[in-house]
Parts: C-alpha cells; structure tokens; sequence
C-alpha cells in the first residue's frame, strides 16, 4: 500500500476546532511537522478537511 508524507505549512490556530482536531489526530503539532501514513480512505477524509493547511506528497 502507498504512503503519504502531511506536512503542515500553515497554523491550525484560529480555525475551526473540527479542523484543529483533524491537526492534532495526523500527529501534526508545529508547522513545518511531517508524518507519513497509509494512503486509505480515512487519511484522504482527513486530508480533505484540511487541504488548505497542509502540503501532500506520495512517498514509495
């Protein structure tokens, strides 16, 4: 299965706290923080929520 590497690029500060929490889940905590995880439907949900925070990259 494909992986994802999340990196956050902008602050989940002042956002709607469904989307802090979304952060926060990913294991997302300062900007500039990176987490790779499995390309499936729950992080693809998750990505959506918050595409306009983060930077996606497929990792091999």
């Amino acid at each position: 299965m494909s992986q994802v590497k999340i990196t956050l690029i902008k602050s989940a500060t002042h956002r709607l706290p469904k989307q802090r929490k979304i952060v926060k889940e990913l294991g997302l905590g300062r900007v500039n923080s990176s987490v790779v995880l499995p390309n499936n439907e729950a992080t693809r949900g998750a990505i959506f929520h918050i595409a306009h925070l983060i930077e996606v990259e497929e990792v091999k």
